[in-house]
């Protein structure tokens, strides 16, 4: 049996961290499936981040256990993460501005070649590759050395999610990606996490407004002062009901 059938993508256990006397995370258990969207829900301060970081490897957990692809876990860092297939795009996105397309979409993956002691890029082969993802996802830019400070943020959010999705990545973290955005280019970037999941991508959403994501996602994980409020799949449930059990915590 292969192993996407047999064990969910992502699963971590009882996830504890403390800060000081602060416990950020209390117990938590956590999962996503293969191909799946799960909305990662909470206010700010309820531990959402910190779970995404631990899994990540930014921080390591007090206590717990994590397992990716059926295999236990435990990354050093965000890099190590990558290597397996976990890509994470945070509210500042990581984009240089002043940079083109071509070089954000290929940043720290540039792609060289070596004439005698020196390397070059392969702007051409940057620019095709970088063009044809976008177009691919929907994203009609003028050019590819455009510099990205002249893109919307739907659009800059959408060369994220295109290069994770061009250097095969598994599972894409995406962390308030329309917080900023309109009310359509938020339309627009949902589409594209639809997208990346046809692809084969597994998706955590992370937000404080259920809005946002209740549209695409398959399930949701809500989080309140680092403890787990509960799981719930799309089917069963409600934006309305959610926010209720949320909200019943902290009475």
């Amino acid at each position: 049996m292969r192993t996407e059938e047999k064990f969910p993508l992502v699963e971590m256990k009882d996830i504890r961290k403390e800060f000081g006397k602060v416990r950020a995370l209390n117990h938590v258990d956590f999962r996503v499936g293969q191909k799946e969207v799960v909305g990662l829900l909470g206010d700010n301060g309820a531990g959402k981040s910190t779970l995404i970081k631990i899994l990540v490897g930014l921080y390591p957990p007090d206590q717990g256990e994590i397992f990716f692809e059926g295999r236990k876990v435990r990354f050093s860092s965000p890099q190590e993460a990558r290597a397996v297939g976990i890509e994470t795009v945070y509210q500042d996105l990581a984009l240089v501005p002043l940079m083109s397309i071509s070089r954000n979409f290929f940043l720290g993956r540039e792609p060289t070649r070596k004439i005698g002691p020196f390397r070059f890029l392969q702007k051409k082969s940057m620019d095709k590759d970088c063009h044809e993802i976008l177009v691919e996802i929907g994203i009609g830019v003028r050019s590819p050395s455009e510099n990205v400070e002249f893109l919307s943020g739907g659009e800059r959010q959408a060369i994220s999610i295109g290069r994770a999705m061009y250097f095969g990545a598994k599972l894409l973290v995406l962390d308030e990606p329309t917080a900023a955005l309109s009310i359509k280019e938020t339309n627009k970037v949902l589409d594209y996490v639809l997208q990346a999941r046809e692809k084969g991508l597994s998706v955590i959403y992370i937000t404080h407004n259920i809005y946002h994501v209740f549209p695409i996602a398959d399930r949701f994980t809500a989080l309140d002062r680092g403890v787990k409020v509960g799981d719930f799949n799309k089917t069963d449930t409600t934006p309305e009901k959610i926010i209720e059990i949320i909200c019943k915590t902290r009475v």
